[in-house]
This record gives structure tokens, C-alpha cells and sequence, in this order.
């Protein structure tokens, strides 16, 4: 299987508010970004939501590992996860993006990676401030109608 990093962050302006979110994929050296953002949302949507996108990007299984400075995003998949499916996720937050991370997740090995936030990590400070511009798109109504954009480098 390919080894992909994958950075993510996500953004909200007020929480909730107008919010961004930003994946970084990279294999070998070779990059795309994704990114996109929604007009009421959360900043944990919005991590998940970068992560969701950028795994569903992936055209094949993949070993994956995940850089990011949300303890909730990565708490979630290396402790947490387990006990919210035993569960059925009752009593917990934005089940509806957890269930859809675990379909697309299924096909990779998943590893994860925190970094400090608004550290200087390269990818991490380009993924926040991707976030943070897409947040504001959606907050003064200029966004696209889509919903992501794809850049590859």
C-alpha cells in the first residue's frame, strides 16, 4: 500500500459561525490540496470534515497517516471510537461525521500524529490559514457553490 500524509485543520469564525476547513495530501513529494467550508457550522465539524474529504480523495487503500493539532479529531479515532460505536453514539457529538469517517477509513490503516497548533509546523500553519480563508468566504457569501476545490503540485 502507498504511505500518504495527510494534514488537516479546520476553521470557525464564532462557534458556531462560518466555517473552513483545509486537507493537505501528500505521497512521495507530490501534493494536492482540498478544501471547502460550510455558512453555519463548528470548528470540530470542520476538523472532521477536513479529514473526511481528504480521506475520500484517496482512489485506492492506503497507509495513512494523519497530522493534525485537534486532540478531539485524533482522540477520537486512537481512543474514543471504539466505545461510541459499542454505544450506537448516543450522548455524543457530530455522530452523523464519526459514522461517516468510519466507512471511508475502512480501506486504509490509519495512523495519527498530533502537532501543537500555531507552532510553526509548516503544513499545519498552511492547512489553518487555508481553513481560516475558506471560513471567511463563507462568511462574507463568496464562496463557490461547490464545496471543495482540488489543487495538486
Amino acid at each position: 500500500m502507498k504511505c500518504v500524509t495527510l494534514f488537516c485543520d479546520g476553521s470557525s469564525l464564532g462557534n458556531p459561525g462560518a466555517g473552513g476547513w483545509c486537507g493537505i495530501l501528500d505521497y512521495n513529494g507530490k501534493r494536492k490540496i482540498i478544501s471547502g467550508g460550510e455558512s453555519h457550522t463548528t470548528n470540530n465539524r470542520m476538523e472532521l470534515t477536513a479529514l473526511i474529504q481528504s480521506l475520500k480523495a484517496l482512489k485506492e487503500p492506503c497507509n495513512v497517516l494523519i497530522v493534525s493539532d485537534s486532540k478531539y479529531v485524533l482522540d477520537g479515532i486512537s481512543k474514543w471510537l471504539p466505545n461510541w460505536i459499542e454505544k450506537n453514539f448516543s450522548k455524543i457529538k457530530n455522530p452523523d461525521l464519526w459514522k461517516e469517517y468510519i466507512e471511508v477509513s475502512k480501506m486504509h490503516k490509519i495512523d495519527v500524529m498530533w502537532v501543537k497548533g500555531h507552532n510553526g509546523h509548516k503544513e499545519n500553519e498552511m492547512c489553518d490559514n487555508i481553513a481560516k480563508e475558506e471560513a471567511l468566504k463563507y462568511k462574507l457569501g463568496e464562496h463557490n457553490e461547490s464545496n471543495a476545490v482540488s489543487k495538486s503540485n
